[in-house]
Parts: C-alpha cells; structure tokens; sequence
C-alpha cells in the first residue's frame, strides 16, 4: 500500500491553510484555526477515525469565522483526496451511530467520487459559545466537494446542541476511517464494478 500521508497549502485573499494528515495515523492531532470550537471538532475526526490531522489556518476571523470554517473543509478534503490516489484496495463505505448522553447521530460515507451531501440536523440554539452551527454544514459541504464523497449525517436526537455537533463529527471520524481502511480480501482491486471511482 502506497504511502497514505499528504501535507498540502491553499492560500486565499480570506484564508492561508496548512494541512497534513496520515490516513494510517493513530489519531493524533495538533490543531490551530483560530476557531477553538472547531480545533475540538476537528480533534473528534481524527482521534475517532485514527487519522493523523495537523492544521494551521489563518483566516479573516475578524468578519467572522465563516470563511476559515469553509476553507479548513475544503483544504481537508483536497488532502483526503490525494492521501486516497487511486482508490484501489479500500472498503469504500463506512458508517457509524454515536451516542453522547441525549444525542444520537449516524453517518454514511462513500468514497464515491461524487460529491453529495445529505444534512439533517438541527439545533436548539443558533451558537455554540461564540460559534454559528450553521457553519457545520458549510465545513461538511467544502469538504465533500473536494473529497469527492457521499456523505449522509443524520441527527437522529438530541437537546444540547453541543452533543449533537460532536456525535456528528466522531460519527464522520469513525465512518471515515471504515470507508478508507484497506481492505485485505480486495488485494489492492477497486471497488466498484465500473473499475473506477
């Protein structure tokens, strides 16, 4: 199996991001967007799907963090992209339910090469501390445009808007990692009939 880890740049007028990750990591992570709430996030995805996720982001988060949100998401999943090549030898799908107290959420990822995304989730309160839920989506959508994924996220319940958030991204993080993981019995053959994806 070919080396799986990417470091890659992307550098806008809004934002100037920095992201590496090792898709056979062991769930480290050194985070540091200027958006606390998303480094915690973000540190769901990669300790939950064993992803190694070192970011840095500078953004115009003296607008607000709208941009910085979206980019990080669309820098990740240009990463995702590459670490995966060709795609030969994964299991393609991945999904998990995770509970948190109240909270249930269930993700489905597929390494499609399509980029979708089914979003269902709502909040009982429009921020997080300082942080605007709304972003989550937009943070989901950047990443499943240039990941080139299929991507469902249900909230199935829950009250704190907190725990909803994070059963969505350890959900993300534990189907990812299903979704990517060679799989021995496919001896490095693509998964899917067409014979590519």
């Amino acid at each position: 199996m070919a080396n799986r880890q990417v470091t890659l740049e992307r550098n806008t007028k809004e934002t100037q991001i920095r992201v590496s990750i090792d898709l056979d990591g062991g769930g480290q992570s050194q985070l540091d967007t200027g958006v606390p709430f998303l480094d915690h996030m973000l540190d769901q995805i990669a300790r939950h799907g064993l992803i190694d996720i070192d970011i840095k982001a500078v953004g115009d988060l003296e607008i607000d963090a709208h941009h910085t949100v979206e980019d990080v998401g669309i820098t990740l999943g240009q990463a995702i992209t590459k670490a995966l090549g060709d795609k030969k030898g994964i299991r393609r799908y991945g999904h998990a339910y995770v509970p948190l107290d109240e909270a249930l959420s269930r993700v489905v990822v597929d390494c499609s090469g399509r980029p979708g995304l089914e979003y269902h989730a709502e909040y009982p309160r429009a921020r997080i501390g300082d942080f605007d839920v709304d972003l989550i989506r937009e943070f989901f959508q950047g990443l499943v445009n240039h990941a080139l994924l299929t991507l469902h996220i249900d909230n199935i319940r829950g009250r704190n808007a907190h725990h909803i958030s994070e059963t969505i991204f350890k959900a993300f993080g534990r189907a990812l990692r299903s979704a990517v993981e060679v799989d021995p019995r496919m001896a490095g053959e693509m998964p899917s009939t067409k014979g590519s994806l």
